[in-house]
């Protein structure tokens, strides 16, 4: 070991966050040491409470600190146009877009039988009364191309085909697989309004 103990520990925790090799958790954990006792103990408490004060918004999943987030609770938003996507993360990235009027619903997963993840273990169930509140609805499918969300864009497709609601996609200019929250913001505006519409 070529680092003290605390400093190695440090460098292990930030090694576990997506993107981050050896390098930059090195640099990170220098960065960390440096800074004042005082950013070192705000910077421990805002960690401490993110658990605590981060919960998931009752009607769409997304994280707030309230119990509905401040896009559901947006009265000039459409709420009849819905954008379903895997996680949170891809909230963020279309709402940079700045483009987008209506709403979100997060899945929190995409069905995948090789992992054991069913329908009834995402955040689909919700969706459903959601629509059925809905006037007109059209769902907005922003799913990664991939296996597991092709599966599920065939499942949700599925479940909605008696129903009067309008299934879109988003266009196949995003590269195959790619990560939703990973694409730069005209890639994503342009899939956005180029949609298509998949329901019959």
């Amino acid at each position: 070991m070529i680092y003290p103990e605390t400093l190695e520990k440090i460098i292990n925790f930030y090694k576990k966050m997506p993107g981050v090799g050896d390098k930059s958790a090195e640099r990170m954990a220098l960065a960390t040491i440096d800074l004042k006792d005082d950013d070192l103990k705000d910077m421990a408490k805002v960690l401490e409470n993110t658990k605590s004060k981060l919960k998931n918004c009752q009607i769409c999943g997304q994280l707030t600190e309230n119990d509905i987030c401040n896009i559901c609770s947006d009265s000039t938003r459409d709420k009849n146009l819905i954008c379903v996507i895997e996680d949170y993360k891809s909230v963020f990235s279309f709402e940079k877009v700045g483009n987008y009027k209506g709403v979100y619903h997060v899945l929190n997963g995409l069905i995948s039988p090789m992992d054991d993840i069913g329908p009834e273990d995402i955040n689909i169930s919700s969706l459903v009364k959601r629509v059925e509140e809905a006037e007109n609805p059209e769902l907005i499918l922003a799913l990664k191309s991939t296996i597991e969300g092709e599966t599920t864009t065939l499942y949700i497709k599925k479940i909605f085909e008696k129903k009067n609601v309008t299934i879109s996609r988003l266009s196949y200019g995003i590269p195959m697989g790619a990560e939703i929250d990973y694409l730069d913001i005209i890639t994503l505006d342009k899939a956005l309004e180029d949609r298509k519409k998949i329901s019959e």
